[in-house]
């Protein structure tokens, strides 16, 4: 049972399909190949046999018109009848009978007849599997001059004395066998050769799993097989990131929630421990509820950035002004602003017209100015905005006066769940910090409207983030 099963997979696969499409088309090659070879050595066996009939008949009618001195000599195996012009056999040579001879002189009256009105006059010539002699005849019916009057010669000669054509014809089929064997047999070896990194991918395929992505083929070569190979080195390499951030999402997702669900629980089991003051009681409370917010938001921006990685995040772009949203924008977060003493500003807001969804866009513009106010510092605590064109492209800029960023975290600025500063994130001060979530929101947002994003910023020198998208 297993070995019919195995027989049966090797019907189906591919390398088996390749060989006998191969063998199919070469035996079809080989056929063609044969038949004009075959047909070609008949035309020139015939061309030969009656270039020497010819040449015979004319020394035969030389010689009975007395112009030849030697005799004609004809072989064993040549037919010859002279006739009358009343049809009666005048002489006959290498026929044993009369009976064969009459039937030698039907054959040829039926050539002429059968030839009529178009080689009146001229040679017929015809083969048959003659009965008198064994094989293939080439027989020529042509008029001559026999002393005086007039007549026919019959003469007859092996079509083929040599079996030329057999023989090729044996030649060329076991040639053609020999050849499909050896293609069958050297297509089967190569398939297999060739299918071989196919299987070694198969096998790499099965022995991978989800906790283990570390494997690649490395394969060197340069064909088809080999970019294959890359190509699933490649996706390889990409699963292993994707699961390796989703790991590391899970994990930095559960240490955000743990540090509040545990400063929940100490403000609740201390305020429960014994009888407090209202005041102690309205502290705890409001420990909890600024927790609770916070794990609001962090929940909500998790599940917005779980809907983005889902594609289920439909977007519905109209022609929209960006100096607009971007004003929007500031008028919702004064009042934060003025909370944290910060000046809210806007610089020049022209008339900037963009193809994209408003509600999005106006959210990463909130994200951009809140994280400017959160962060911002110095004498004078300054958020700026502002909008503007280059050529094709619509700018908004936000800038704020902060302690800026060094270098080494300007690549990572995105990467969610990432902050600069960890230990201050979340300060005495709980509105403070954020949850390292906002600017990937803003990165994806403008990445669907096929913008681009980009942060400067220095030490002391503060942090600007420039948004470009394509002008309408």
């Amino acid at each position: 049972m297993k070995r019919f099963s195995s027989l049966t997979t090797f019907f189906h696969s591919i390398r088996f399909r390749l060989v006998l499409w191969f063998t199919v088309i070469l035996a079809l090659v080989l056929i063609v190949f044969s038949a004009f070879i075959y047909y070609s050595q008949a035309r020139d066996i015939r061309g030969d046999a009656m270039y020497r009939l010819e040449s015979k008949l004319e020394a035969v009618e030389a010689t009975l018109l007395g112009s030849r001195n030697n005799p004609v000599h004809l072989q064993e195996s040549d037919v010859l009848v002279l006739l009358g012009a009343d049809g009666d056999v005048l002489a006959s040579q290498g026929i044993s009978s009369q009976q064969e001879v009459q039937v030698l002189v039907k054959d040829a009256q039926a050539a002429q007849q059968q030839n009529a009105g178009e080689h009146t006059g001229t040679t017929i010539t015809w083969i048959a599997n003659w009965e008198g002699v064994s094989g293939h005849y080439i027989f020529i019916v042509k008029p001559i001059s026999l002393g005086g009057m007039n007549g026919f010669a019959i003469l007859g000669s092996p079509f083929d004395p040599y079996d030329l054509n057999n023989r090729l014809f044996f030649t060329l089929l076991l040639g053609s066998f020999l050849t499909l064997a050896i293609a069958l047999g050297g297509g089967l070896w190569l398939a297999d050769r060739a299918m071989r990194p196919v299987h070694t991918i198969t096998q790499a395929a099965r022995t991978i799993s989800e906790t283990d992505l570390n494997r690649r083929l490395n394969m060197k070569s340069k064909d088809e097989l080999g970019e294959l190979a890359n190509t699933f080195d490649a996706m390889l390499a990409r699963l292993q990131a994707a699961f390796e951030r989703q790991r590391q999402f899970v994990a930095d997702a559960s240490h955000e929630l743990r540090t509040p669900l545990t400063i929940v629980n100490l403000e609740s089991s201390r305020a429960l421990a014994s009888k407090r003051s209202p005041e102690e009681y309205q502290r705890a409370l409001g420990v909890i509820r600024s927790e609770n917010e916070f794990m609001s938001h962090l929940v909500s921006d998790l599940l917005t950035l779980a809907r983005m990685d889902a594609g289920q995040m439909a977007m519905e772009k109209t022609p929209l002004d960006l100096s607009d949203l971007a004003l929007e924008a500031v008028e919702r977060l004064i009042p934060l602003a003025e909370r944290k003493n910060v000046r809210l500003e806007t610089g020049a807001l022209p008339e900037v017209n963009i193809l994209g969804d408003r509600r999005y866009l106006l959210q990463m513009l909130s994200n951009l100015v809140e994280n400017g106010i959160k962060y911002t510092g110095g004498a004078e605590k300054r958020v700026h905005v502002e909008t503007g064109m280059d050529g094709d492209s619509a700018w908004v800029r936000v800038c704020d006066t902060g302690e800026g960023i060094p270098p080494e975290h300007l690549p990572h600025l995105f990467d969610r769940f990432y902050r600069v500063d960890k230990v201050r994130s979340r300060g005495e001060d709980e509105t403070q910090g954020g949850n390292g979530l906002g600017l990937s929101i803003v990165n994806w947002i403008v990445q669907a409207h096929g913008g681009e994003v980009r942060v400067e910023s220095a030490p002391g020198a503060g942090t600007t983030f420039e948004v470009r998208f394509k002008a309408k």
